[in-house]
């Protein structure tokens, strides 16, 4: 009986110890259970559950999401899970962790508030549901007698509407980016231009480029932004039309400020292009209407092949004119040598005059004067046959058969010259410049004679006003013989011109390839960009997008002007201005709360130990009493009655409870943001700054 009452008491103890809640244990939570709630634990009710997830979302957003509850108990005991159909649950907080991201629980059952991030799902993903459960214990070790409450958020997706984007600024050049033009030679390529905004900051996206030739539309170059020279003909008129896309909408259809009308080249400037100048070297001529290798302009008679030149004016051809420097002459049928004008007897070789009207030519005459006599009694001493002009008494040869008597004619052996005008030896018919006795000949018929010429073999050239061997059309600047040639035509020339190709700059003051318009420290070659606009440059400044800021001396990511301890790379920040940093003085307050901590723990565990052992001991006591009592009871078999039967008393033992923790609520997240470093930091109730580690959050 003593051994069977003694293993009832073991197992009593054993049962007890079993039943005491251990100090140090938690829930390590429970996913995908929010939409039915805590159901594994009794509910009492009395609690609200609280959260901040957003009624709507703009896709991909970053959410920070807080669950606690209202209502319930004092006791600090809790748990939760959360539930999303669409998006990601992230970046957990203290006391949470993330299944696929899609459900959030507890690790640990001493906090009744979490937080962690949800990021909304792309665009077009519509509404997200979202299922909340979150529990209070009462500190009783077991499941009954706690509350729960559960939630649902139904949140839409902010649909943002487009804004088509506008082109503007269209028009057509011969280089991207270079001005309009109004005429293009048939070798060059032509270029599209425009300006792309969007009010929606949308990237440009299959936006519509269409060319026309002549009214036209050019199908085989659509959005394509050139037109090669393959394309073109001269005589066409170019234009351009964009329909700017940013991918979902077209804007307006916006076409080109200019046209460009495809023109040849004129290498004599004579406004005539080349492939339709018959005389495409001299300006003074583009045209030979009857193929005689002479010029319309120069051509007396332009639709002749057989004539050009009328030196008499008498509208009969030098090649047809008998006396072509006579103009009352052209012809002498007779060939005599006088012309049938001035020939008595235009049909007799032998014959011109008839002085005396007598029918008898004063050749035979030998009394011309007098219409009695034929015989030639002039005394000229020149026969009237022999004599080439027999009524002309200073003359009676013509050695070159020109019409002019050799006394008369400067070239008396030149059939082609008879007149020399200004006396330079050449005749005037071969004198390109027969008044001016300095000049005879233009070769490359510019005008401008050879004498004078600078450049008498190109017609386009005739002076090198600063001597510089280019000529003044040519030369951009004429009057400075360092200088032929601007490129990009800003002013200065290419000699003097730092950057010769680009007209935004001309100058690099301190040598370092940036232009000093450009160069935001035009005299320092080390810098070329000051982004802040703080006067420090780019490659010296740790900041270059903080005007605030240029240094950081211990390198530790906060500028030396923020950085209350800018030589010291383990802290930045001393709220309480008391000399020591946060990081420094958080330590050591932790490590003071942590030793406060364990002690109450101590003191917690001594007494439920002790009240345990007190326990244990009075049942033992209690039970070894009774034993005692019956043993000494003496039996007594010699009656046959039967004795009454002693129902034993069933003792009720109150279970000791051990007092639970107190553990410390949690700080709440007021505010986050991320750094220039990339690293998110967050503000909590009590004062402290935490960061993400990439695994967990970081008390700083």
């Amino acid at each position: 009986m003593k051994s069977y009452k003694r293993s009832i008491l073991c197992f009593a103890v054993l049962f007890l110890l079993a039943t005491v809640p251990a100090i140090q244990g938690s829930s390590s939570g429970k996913h995908n259970q929010a939409s039915s709630g805590c159901t594994c634990h009794s509910n009492a009710g009395g609690i609200t559950v609280t959260n901040d997830f957003p009624t709507s979302y703009n896709a991909g957003q970053v959410y920070n999401i807080n669950i606690s509850h209202t209502g319930g108990t004092s006791a600090f005991v809790g748990g939760f899970n959360v539930m999303v159909d669409k998006g990601t649950l992230q970046n957990a907080g203290t006391g949470v962790k993330i299944q696929s991201g899609t459900s959030a629980t507890h690790t640990g059952s001493n906090q009744l508030g979490w937080a962690f991030d949800w990021q909304a799902p792309v665009s077009g993903s519509g509404s997200v549901s979202v299922n909340i459960a979150v529990l209070q214990g009462n500190g009783n070790g077991l499941d009954t007698g706690d509350g729960w409450g559960t939630d649902s958020v139904s949140i839409t997706e902010i649909v943002v509407q487009n804004t088509p984007p506008v082109a503007s600024n269209a028009y057509v050049s011969l280089t991207q980016g270079s001005g309009q033009i109004t005429q293009a030679y048939h070798d060059q390529e032509l270029f599209a231009n425009y300006d792309y905004t969007d009010d929606d900051d949308d990237v440009e996206s299959n936006t519509q480029i269409r060319w026309s030739k002549d009214g036209t539309a050019v199908s085989q170059r659509n959005d394509f932004l050139n037109v090669p020279q393959s394309y073109t003909s001269i005589g066409e008129v170019w234009t351009m039309t964009v329909t700017p896309s940013d991918g979902s909408d077209l804007g307006t259809a916006v076409a080109s400020a200019n046209s460009v009308e495809i023109i040849d080249y004129d290498s004599d400037n004579d406004g005539y292009g080349d492939q339709n100048d018959a005389f495409p070297d001299d300006p003074n001529e583009h045209q030979d209407s009857d193929s005689d290798g002479v010029g319309d302009n120069a051509d007396v008679f332009p639709n002749d092949s057989t004539e050009t030149i009328d030196t008499d004016g008498d509208g009969v051809g030098d090649n047809g004119d008998w006396a072509p420097n006579d103009a009352t002459e052209s012809a002498d049928t007779d060939g005599d040598g006088v012309g049938d004008n001035a020939d008595a007897f235009p049909d007799d070789a032998t014959e011109t005059i008839d002085t005396d009207g007598d029918g008898v030519g004063d050749n035979a005459d030998a009394f011309p004067n007098d219409p009695n006599e034929s015989s030639d009694f002039d005394g000229d001493g020149v026969g009237d046959l022999a004599d080439v002009f027999p009524n002309d008494a200073t003359e009676s040869s013509d050695a070159d058969s020109d019409g002019v008597g050799d006394n008369a004619d400067v070239f008396p052996n030149d059939a082609t010259e008879s007149v020399d005008s200004d006396g330079d030896g050449v005749g005037d018919n071969a004198d390109v410049f027969p008044n001016d006795a300095s000049e005879t000949i233009d070769t490359d018929g510019d005008g401008v004679g050879d004498n004078a010429d600078v450049f008498p073999d190109d017609a386009t050239e005739s002076l090198d006003t600063d001597m510089d061997g280019v000529g003044d059309n040519a030369d951009a600047f004429p009057d400075d013989a360092t200088e032929t040639l601007d490129t990009d035509m800003d002013g200065v020339g290419d000699n003097a011109d730092a950057f010769p190709n680009n007209a935004a700059e001309s100058t690099d003051s301190d040598m370092d390839g940036v232009g000093d318009n450009a160069d935001a420290l035009p005299n320092d070659a080390t810098e070329t960009l000051d982004d802040d606009g703080d006067g420090v440059g780019n490659n010296a400044d740790a900041f270059p997008t903080d005007a605030s800021e240029s240094t950081d001396s211990d390198v530790d990511g906060v500028g030396d002007n923020a950085d209350a301890f800018p030589d010291d790379a383990t802290e930045t920040l001393d709220t309480d201005g008391d000399g020591v940093g946060d990081n420094a003085q958080l330590i050591a307050e932790n490590l003071a709360a942590e030793e406060e901590a364990a002690q109450k723990q101590m003191f917690t565990i001594i007494g439920v130990v002790a009240v345990l052992i007190i326990g244990v001991v009075g049942a033992v006591l209690f039970m070894r009493r009774g034993e005692d009592s019956t043993d000494e009871a003496v039996k007594d078999f010699s009656s046959l009655s039967v004795q009454p039967q002693r129902t034993p008393v069933q003792q009720t033992y109150q279970q000791p409870v051990a007092q639970q923790p107190v553990v410390a609520a949690e700080p709440v997240v007021l505010q986050q943001w991320t750094d220039e470093a990339g690293y998110t930091w967050r503000q909590m109730d009590d004062g402290s700054n935490h960061w993400w580690t990439g695994n967990e959050w970081q008390r700083s």
